[in-house]
């Protein structure tokens, strides 16, 4: 198994990249891992290493996509950008998968316009693990589509089912549809129609649920627009930092708080495991006719090393030929 890594995207690229790349080639011998970007940089990069892994490689690119580029007109000029190539190795079967901790909107139009989507697949979905209550769950789409249509949500569900079957092992997932109420009757013209279209569906659909439904881990899947699944990930990462301030100011308030946190640390070491974003790694990008992983722009090398799992995951879970069989049946029993 081989996977490009895009070594230039990020905040903190090429250092944090290649560093999670070792990590990941250390402790994963049976993998290729290729890292592309700017070949003196990364041979610096792997330079702080004692040794290099054998199973790391070197693929070089010339240019960079920046936060600032347009990501549609930048992937179309800069031919030569890491993620651009990156995507490239995977569509010519230089390698099963690639993984990017790059501009999302560079990342998304890249894998879009390199591996193309899955036939009968009109949008493809950001799949983004949350931490709840009872076990992660997966919200899609995380972002990349604002604006949809009803056949777009129930497509998003049924990736989003076995995504959780297959990689997560989640026995008939439970899906539900992200609205204001849970009556059939609630919600937006889009909402409603998407409710009715998901009950026709071969997918264990629970229904709507609402935003507090979400921590709590009530199903397995959540399924919503790019628009309101980017604002839900968005506030509950702001809500877990912001939690964390006031957890550490609560318990350095006097020296009883203190003996108390330090009581309690091992606890609190766990808590905070679970709501690491580092934890999940990376986000698939679901309906392409490949694999991409799409990474947070602040990701560490604990989270691109999670990020690489998630691809070798998705790879053996052969991801891409379930949708693909699964929206070929549908298409099938509506003909």
């Amino acid at each position: 198994m081989k996977i490009a890594i895009d070594a230039m995207g990020g905040d903190y690229a090429p250092t944090e990249i290649v560093k999670g790349t070792v990590e990941t080639a250390i402790a994963a011998p049976e993998l290729e891992l290729v890292l592309v970007g700017d070949k003196e940089r990364i041979e610096k990069e792997l330079g702080m290493f004692s040794t290099k892994p054998a199973n790391i490689s070197i693929f070089p690119s010339s240019e960079v996509i920046g936060m600032g580029d347009h990501p549609a007109t930048a992937v179309r000029q800069k031919k030569d950008a890491s993620v651009v190539v990156a995507n490239r190795l995977v569509k010519e079967g230089k390698a099963d998968a690639v993984v990017s901790a790059g501009s999302t909107g560079a990342a998304m139009a890249a894998s879009l316009l390199l591996l193309g989507r899955v036939k009968g697949i009109k949008r493809p979905a950001i799949g983004t693990m949350i931490p709840t209550q009872k076990a992660p769950m997966l919200l899609l789409d995380a972002g990349a589509n604002a604006d949809v249509k009803p056949e777009n949500l129930v497509q998003f569900a049924q990736m989003g089912s076995i995504y959780m079957e297959k990689v997560w092992q989640r026995k008939n997932p439970r899906v539900g549809l992200v609205n204001i109420g849970e009556e059939e009757t609630k919600g937006n013209e889009l909402v409603i129609a998407a409710h009715q279209a998901l009950k026709k569906v071969t997918i264990n659909f629970c229904g709507n649920i609402e935003g507090r439904d979400i921590p709590a881990g009530e199903v397995d899947v959540a399924v919503c627009d790019g628009f309101v699944g980017n604002i839900i990930l968005k506030l509950l990462e702001g809500l877990a930092k912001s939690f964390g301030v006031m957890l550490k100011d609560a318990f350095t308030t006097s020296w009883r708080t203190k003996l108390g946190a330090a009581l309690v640390l091992p606890g609190l070491r766990l808590f905070k495991q679970k709501l690491d974003p580092s934890e999940y790694g990376g986000a698939p990008l679901l309906g392409l006719k490949g694999v991409s992983i799409i990474s947070h722009g602040s990701s560490n090398a604990k989270a691109i090393k999670n990020a690489i799992r998630v691809a070798k995951e998705t790879i053996e879970a052969d991801v891409v030929g379930k949708i693909t069989e699964r929206i070929r049946e549908e298409k099938q029993c509506e003909e």
